[in-house]
């Protein structure tokens, strides 16, 4: 059945079977775009029930109300900013970064190990005899860049 004859057939009630469709398919793939979509989607079958038009209409008036709540939520999401009170919660090398500790082994050729919090991390910086005091200046990935204090 090619599916313009189905919305010329069902009008509005295929149009709130799309959105509901819609609303469950956000279920099993979350991301905020198919929510949208399926209200525009319940939003146009409800104004064919009330003002009934042709079928290229009210695809217009599903893609109009689709883009405009897609872009509306994408406004309000980017400037929500950071709402968290530990932002750094899982970025633990960013966490250390300013703090100064005691090498636990030598950096020999650039690397190096350093206990921090409940683990030991790997160093890179100047070659410095164990025992040495450092402060971690940066990362790369997971390896902490410390200079000699």
């Amino acid at each position: 059945m090619d599916i313009f004859a189905l919305f010329a057939t069902y009008g509005a009630w295929s149009w709130l079977v799309l959105g509901f469709v819609l609303l469950a398919l956000e279920l099993l793939l979350p991301g905020g775009v198919f929510i949208w979509l399926g209200a525009a989607g319940i939003v146009t079958g409800l104004i064919e029930f009330i003002y009934p038009v042709t079928w290229p209409i009210q695809i217009m008036i599903f893609g109009i109300l689709g883009i405009v709540a897609i872009v509306l939520w994408l406004r309000l999401v980017r400037n929500r900013g950071n709402l968290s009170d530990r932002p750094l919660l899982n970025r633990r090398a960013e966490r250390f970064i300013g703090h100064e500790t005691v090498l636990d082994e030598p950096i020999t050729d650039g690397f190096g190990r350093v206990p921090l919090g409940d683990t030991v991390w790997r160093v890179s910086g100047p070659d410095l005899s164990a025992g040495r005091r450092v402060r971690i200046v940066g990362h790369d990935g997971a390896v902490l860049k410390v200079e000699a204090v």
